[in-house]
């Protein structure tokens, strides 16, 4: 056996000089722009994603492309032929797959050396002590739901941001993107200080009620945009909404008829150029970090 292992050593240490080699070609103009030093220190960045969708599948591919090597995806959902119009992983040959599983299997191909760990679950009170937040540098908020999104927030800024001379866990978060047209909107504030958002809106509203506050200061991706939406009335969470409720397919069983759509008050109309904006603010806030 030990001698199996010295004969292969020489083979493995080219297969791996080789890989290095495609990585570090594949990052030569950010290497260019950024130098060594700091792609090092990108690719030594731990980041995860909370919800995969019109946001968070921008930022994710983003990131990877900049040179993000660690990344944890985090969604429940299987993707649903709505998500074609906005989400990066969504066409025609992805409905129906593990939005996830989808992505991951996206990124590799774009840096194969990365370590995408995906997640078919929901972040929840009951979820969300499995993630183990205080193991990242990063977390990106890009959840709908009200409930889950004022528990990750109240979560990830109640770690410390800074241990002892160390960066601590850094957390971004993305408001609203539906119901917006005009790019030159999209702006990053401090949470308290967004103005024109509704979801920004409702997290305060919340916070005020239940007299429980974000712990620190973090950043957010926000549009003061404010369009209403002009098409009928959309189907989604009826009987005839198009998500995918196949009794057999991939992914988590106890998953394969969850859809977020049905618990939605209301489904509002978005755009790719809107979400994919907000996920590359939030990769850029990311990358500016991370190189600091």
């Amino acid at each position: 056996m030990c001698r199996q292992m010295i004969t292969f050593a020489p083979f493995l240490q080219k297969v791996h000089q080789k890989i290095m080699a495609i990585e570090k070609a594949i990052f030569r103009r950010s290497e260019l722009l950024l130098g060594d030093e700091a792609m090092s220190r990108i690719a030594e960045k731990r980041v995860i994603i909370f919800g995969v969708g019109g946001v968070g599948s921008w930022c994710a591919e983003s990131l990877v492309r900049s040179g993000i090597r660690k990344m944890t995806i985090v969604d429940s959902d299987r993707v649903c032929i709505t998500n074609i119009n906005r989400q990066l992983m969504a066409t025609t040959k992805t409905v129906g797959q593990v939005k996830v599983d989808a992505l991951k299997e996206r990124l590799l191909t774009i840096n194969p050396s990365a370590e995408i760990t995906a997640l078919q679950q929901i972040f929840t009170e009951e979820t969300a002590e499995s993630f183990e937040l205080a193991s990242y540098d990063y977390i990106i908020d890009a959840i709908d739901s009200l409930k889950d999104k004022a528990l990750l927030i109240m979560m990830a800024t109640s770690l410390p941001a800074q241990r002892g001379d160390k960066k601590g866990t850094k957390f971004f978060s993305s408001m609203g993107a539906a119901l917006k047209l005009d790019p030159t909107h999209i702006k990053i504030a401090e949470f308290w200080k967004v103005t024109g958002d509704p979801l920004a809106r409702a997290l305060r509203n919340r916070f005020k009620r239940e007299k429980q506050f974000p712990k620190r200061k973090f950043q957010c991706v926000y549009s003061d945009e404010l369009l209403e939406n002009k098409g009928h009335n959309s189907t989604c969470g009826t009987e005839q909404c198009m998500c995918p409720k196949a009794k057999n397919g991939p992914g988590d069983p106890k998953l394969l008829n969850h859809e977020w759509c049905s618990s939605k008050a209301q489904i509002n109309g978005t755009l790719a150029h809107i979400t994919a904006i907000f996920g590359f603010m939030l990769a850029g806030l990311v990358i500016q970090d991370a190189v600091e």
